[in-house]
């Protein structure tokens, strides 16, 4: 049902995504489509969470700039593929509410797994102790989702390792230290103190 969805979506985009068009591709009946989702945002909703399930990890190359341009290098072949479900979603997640939501929970779920490439780094000794995760990847993968997704502009090829290297020399310099009262609270969940 859920590859239904994405394929409807991929072809046809979000206006041509209706509860009777996904029954047909699927060959469900419509009624059970109905019953079990009510409506296009439940089907995108729940095609997030299925991705939000995955078992996908962060690479680990060694040093956080190339971790970093490894994941943008991902980030590329996700949205520039001929058959980019990412980009559908993300277009999709403007029309529903519950897309949105749901896109907000995969996000939150990559930034955290992403997390874990920072927190290498830091234990290398590459950046500060005080680097915060997420504003380095979102910095870090910013220039592709700009540049394919809101540009609808072809990347060039070195985007992804450029914006790895810049944002690295950034970290590293520590322009993405967290406030301190964020760093207490870091520390106080990591003691599992509440």
């Amino acid at each position: 049902m859920l590859d239904a969805v994405r394929a409807q979506l991929v072809e046809g985009g979000f206006d041509l995504l209706t509860m009777d068009a996904v029954a047909d591709r699927s060959g469900v009946h419509r009624t059970t489509v109905y019953r079990r989702w009510r409506d296009v945002g439940g089907l995108l909703a729940d095609v997030l969470t299925d991705a939000t399930g995955d078992d996908w990890r962060p690479p680990q190359t060694g040093s956080l700039e190339t971790d970093l341009a490894a994941v943008n290098c991902e980030v590329h072949a996700a949205l520039t593929t001929d058959s980019s479900i990412s980009t559908a979603l993300i277009a999709a997640s403007f029309r529903s509410p519950q897309a949105a939501e749901a896109l907000r929970t995969f996000w939150a779920d990559r930034y955290a797994r992403c997390a874990a490439i920072v927190r290498r780094a830091i234990d290398r000794g590459e950046v500060p102790a005080d680097t915060d995760p997420r504003a380095v990847i979102i910095a870090a993968t910013a220039p592709l989702y700009h540049t394919l997704v809101l540009l609808r502009s072809p990347a060039d090829s070195g985007l992804a390792a450029r914006s790895a290297h810049q944002v690295s020399v950034a970290a590293r310099a520590g322009a993405f230290a967290r406030p301190s009262n964020e760093l207490m609270t870091a520390g106080a969940a990591g003691s599992g103190m509440r």
